[in-house]
Order: C-alpha cells, then structure tokens, then sequence
C-alpha cells in the first residue's frame, strides 16, 4: 500500500480526493491517505462552521458547485453531483440537525446568498460522501493539527512532521493549503510600532473573520484601508456584529438602529467605491456560447514576450463586450437598431477599440447608458472633486445606482458581462508567455482586481445595508486614491475626491494579505523560501512570493526541475488563486487541475 499525505483538508483538498476517487478505476491501487488540517476536513478554515453567523458567501447558492459537469475538459470522468443548492433540496425535508441551519437550508432559493456556516455544511458532506465512495482499498485519516515541515528522507519519501509530535512519511506529500496568514510587512511593522507609542490601535492585513476587533471602542474614529469583501466583513462585525439592526424604512431601503457600540468606519481605497454588487437575476436571452474571441488556440499562440494590455486585453474585453452585447441584444430587442447576426458578424471582425467597431456600436446601441464603457466601471472617480459632504452624496447615489443595475433585470447585460469576465478569468490561467513586468502589474495586480471588483462583490442587501450606515452616520467615504499618514498622534488620512482629511485613533486593513512564502504565517511554506518564484527579463526581475508549480501540480525545485515525490495547489502558487470551487456548466480551471494533478498522483504512485 502506498501512502500519500495531503497538507490542507479544505475545499481544494476535497476536490482533488473527488478527482482521485474518479481516476482510481484508471489506475487501481491500494492507497493510504492522510490529511492534515487543524480545521473541519471539507471545509477548512475559511468555510468551517465556527465563524460568524452574519458572513455570508458573495455566491448564489446554485453558482456554487465541488462536483464536475460534461462542460468540464478533462482527461479524467466526469462524475456530476450536486450544487450547494442541488444539495440542499435532497436535505431540506430531513433538516440538517440545528435549528438555525434547518431553517436556513428550508428557506434557501437559487438565487439566495447561504451563510458560510450553511456553506460549511455542504463541504462537509461532499468530504464524507467522496470518502465513503472510495473502495475498500483506500483508507483516509484525517489528522487535526498543523504540519510544521515536509523534508525529503534519503530514500526520497517525504517526511512531514506534525505540531502534535507526529510524524508521517508518505511516498508523495500534497499541498493543498489555502488562505493562509502572513507575518507583517515592515510597513506594517512600522505602524503597529506608531500605534503602540502613541496608544492607537492598528490591525494589519488578516482574514476578517478571525480578527479581534474588540479592541476598536465605541464611537471610536477608524480608518479602514480597502473596500472589497474584507471590508464588508469587517462592516458587519463591527455593526450588525456588536448589535445593531436594520429596518425596512421603505421597499428596498434599510435604516440602521445602533446599538451604540459601533465605531465611526472612514473607508477608501484606490477606486474609492465598493465592489460591484452581484447580480440577483438570471438571463432573459440564451446563454452566449463562451469563449469566443479569447480561446485556448488563441492564448496558446501569443509569442514570449507579450504584454498583457497590447496584446491579451483587446481580446478580453472584445469577450466580455461581445458577451454583454449578445445579452441586450437577445433579451432586449427594443434597445437595439440592428439585427444580433448582422451586429455579431460585422463585430467578430474588427479590433477591440478601432474606430469602426465604436461606430457600430454606437449606430446599433442608441443609448449611451446600454453601452459598455471599461474605463467607466474600472475608475467611476476618475478625475472628480467634491466637498466632503458632496462626495458622501456622490458614493451615496453611485452605490443605489449599482443596486438598481444589479437587482433589475432590465439590466441583464450586465450578467452577460459576468459571464465574460468568469470565461476569460478561466482562460487566462493558462497564459505563461507574458514578460515579467506585464505579467506582475497587469495580469496579477490589475486584472485580478479588475476582476474582483466588477465579479466578486457582495450580495446586493450587503450594499443597502452599507448605504444604511451612511445614512447614520457610521460610515465615512474618504473617496478615491485613499492615502493614510501617521502624523501630531494620530492616523491622518484622505484622498483625492475631496480635500477633506479625518484624523482617526485607529487604522485596520481591510484586505487580506497578499500569498507570498517567504511571509507566510505556515512555518512549512517559509522553509520553501527557495522555491519560490522568479520573473526575470533583460530589464526587471521580481520575486512573486508564489511557489513554482508544473501544469500538473508538481512543485518545481530550484533548478527548474519537477520534484519527484511533491505536489502542491492552492493560493500560494503560481497557479494563481484558481478557486476551489465553481459555478457548474463554466468549465471551471480547479476541476480541470485537480483533474491533471490527480492523474499525475496516481500514475506516480503506479511506480513505487
């Protein structure tokens, strides 16, 4: 019997095990596996059940799926399952053993946003139920503790050693960490320091919903630095979380009723407004067949050397146009001068941004407000000066604007646009001819976020309620291009929408910190240090904090070579950030890598 060790039992952990049990059959073998995670097997740390019932996922239940569908392109069988929402109709009669879960799961809809907790619960079961399914020829034992470091032994099997005193060797160690948390930067060093001399407080870069926060005083003047989902989390915490409740005021518009435990939240970042909301409909035209303009072929053919915004950006943002159009154009006909095939025909042949195609656009989409403007929805701010209060009212009537897009479907076209976005994000994982530089500041810094924020923002009540605190006052927008400076004992900070400063008595950032090994709060990964990643050209070099990994998930060494007997997968590698699981029917990039490095597992443990 061969044996084989995972590091992290979460979500990836999960989907590679499904990915094994369905190849086994392909490569039969007695196996003995091990994982290793102080938190629940399945869900792991972020969607373990012992959090916050207030954190939600920014997913619809039926957009979240562990199981492969025939859109998935794999080598290996696909071998479908239920979505979360799939899943909770085959348990909703029976309940799920708790009060507060049950009545969750009964009133659960497709479109609902679940809990984490109702979330942990389906990870869970989707751990037991690919377990149970493994042949009597496997074992699975699941090890409540942190592996400290894996080394290899003489004869090349790997020795992982446990916080609790024990040790497991394994013919081939599989990395399957997830979001993990990182010591501070001197920058953040440096301000802890500030705080600590000058009896502020101050909270790094941390997963939200581990963070003490009972440190931030009623009243209190936070500045919080980030205004993605961190910062969402941290809103609910630090209101709903110490009390406080909201009312219908009217339909669709809350009013918060303090607790009085609340600190006062002054919140900016770069773009200086929240992640889009998601939206709450479906389709009202067919679904538009992706990929189209960004294909395998096409990404597969770039040169070395391309620049990500001279080169791949056209073809993406053609994508999502294209993907956005088809929905306006099929779901609402009245809005549009020209037939979609005629429109489609012409738009397939000219260049993203070429004078043409803006003409043509123009000629078949009378309205300005149906036309999709990038620039638009990346920087809304872009450029713009108020007076402090006039800027809370500008955020004020962006945010209900982007609630009315996101909650009307007479604005479908935007979740075409989504539908592009989750196709090229699937696509892009496989682009690795962009130099360094193009690679690390648009690819990695300004796609991933471009992404994030236009695709990966909270359910729309999240920003009513976000609305809500503006309204009493708890929460402060500082605007656009949000600068921090410790200066007279306190946290100055502002940006430039306003001329407007606040000096607060706290700072948190309100983002996680960024997957680097050298960093990382895993004492295994810091002694990885050497196989991290290293982008070099003629003019610019820069470690990326990402460890190498192979196509099929085997971590590269220093010189290049794949390590015989280690896997890994995961947001510390370069990889980058594939989710662990998906929306079904998407062909999603982690069923395809789970697939490919479970395939590679089982042929290498074929040799032993």
């Amino acid at each position: 019997m061969t044996t084989l060790v995972f590091v992290g039992a979460g979500p990836r952990a999960t989907g590679l095990l499904e990915r094994i049990a369905a190849n086994l059959p392909e490569f039969p073998q007695a196996l003995d596996i091990h994982l290793v995670d102080p938190h629940p097997p399945g869900a792991g740390r972020v969607w373990r059940h012992a959090q916050s019932p207030l954190l939600r996922m920014n997913s619809m239940a039926e957009d979240v799926t562990m199981f492969t569908d025939d859109s998935v392109v794999c080598e290996g069988p696909i071998r479908p399952g239920p979505s979360l929402y799939e899943w909770a109709e085959q348990v909703r009669a029976g309940g799920l053993g708790d009060p507060v879960l049950t009545a969750q799961v009964r009133a659960l809809r497709g479109t609902s946003f679940p809990t984490r907790q109702l979330q942990s619960r389906y990870l869970e079961w989707v751990f037991d139920t690919v377990v149970k399914q493994l042949p009597d020829t496997v074992t699975v034992t699941v090890h409540p503790t942190t592996a400290l470091s894996v080394t290899d032994d003489p004869d090349g099997r790997q020795v992982i050693a446990l916080a609790d005193g024990e040790t497991l060797v394994a013919d081939l160690a599989v990395l399957t960490l997830g979001h993990l948390d990182s010591d501070p930067l001197p920058e953040h060093r440096e301000l802890a320091k500030y705080a600590a001399d000058n009896n502020l407080r101050y909270i790094p870069p941390e997963y939200a919903s581990d963070t003490d926060l009972s440190g931030l005083q009623p009243g209190e003047h936070v500045v919080m630095r980030g205004f993605g989902l961190s910062f969402i989390d941290l809103m609910v915490l630090l209101t709903e979380g110490r009390g406080g409740r909201y009312v219908e005021a009217s339909p669709g518009v809350l009013r918060y009723e303090p607790s009085g435990r609340e600190p006062v939240l002054h919140v900016g970042s770069r773009r200086g407004v929240p992640y889009h909301s998601k939206t709450n409909y479906r389709l009202l035209g067919p679904r538009p067949a992706l990929p189209r303009f960004l294909t395998p072929e096409v990404i597969d053919t770039l040169p070395a050397g391309s620049d990500f915004r001279r080169d791949v950006w056209p073809l993406a943002a053609k994508e999502i146009a294209w993907a956005y159009y088809h929905e306006l154009f099929t779901g609402h006909p009245s809005r549009v001068r020209m037939d979609w095939v005629d429109f489609d025909r012409w738009y397939a042949q000219l260049p993203w941004g070429s004078p043409i195609l803006d003409s043509l656009i123009q000629r078949a989409v009378p309205s300005p407000d149906d036309r999709i403007d990038f620039e638009a929805l990346d920087r809304p701010l872009r450029g713009l000066s108020f007076a402090e209060d006039e800027l809370q009212d500008r955020l004020r009537d962006h945010i209900a604007a982007d609630i009315s897009r996101r909650t009307d479907d007479r604005f479908s076209a935007d979740l075409g646009a989504f539908l592009g976005l989750l196709s090229c994000y699937g696509q892009l994982q496989r682009l690795k001819s962009l130099r360094p530089e193009s690679q690390v500041r648009d690819l990695d810094h300004w796609w991933h976020g471009f992404f994030s924020f236009m695709a990966s923002g909270p359910p729309d009540d999240r920003l009513r309620q976000l609305l809500a605190l503006s309204d009493a006052g708890i929460v402060r927008f500082l605007g656009a291009d949000m600068w921090v400076r410790p200066a007279d004992g306190v946290f100055l900070a502002g940006g430039r929408s306003s001329p407007g400063t606040v000096a607060a008595t706290a700072l948190v950032e309100a983002h996680q910190p960024g997957p680097s090994v050298r960093t990382s709060g895993s004492a295994l990964l810091r002694a990885l240090d050497g196989l991290e990643e290293l982008l070099v050209d003629d003019s610019y070099s820069v470690h990326t904090g990402l460890l190498r990994i192979a196509p099929d998930g085997r971590l590269l060494t220093p010189s290049g070579r794949p390590h015989p007997r280690r896997f890994g997968l995961g947001a510390y590698s370069n990889e980058r950030a594939v989710p662990a699981f998906a929306r079904p029917r998407t062909n999603a990039p982690g069923f395809r890598q789970n697939d490919a490095t479970a395939r590679a597992l089982l042929a290498t443990l074929r040799l032993f």
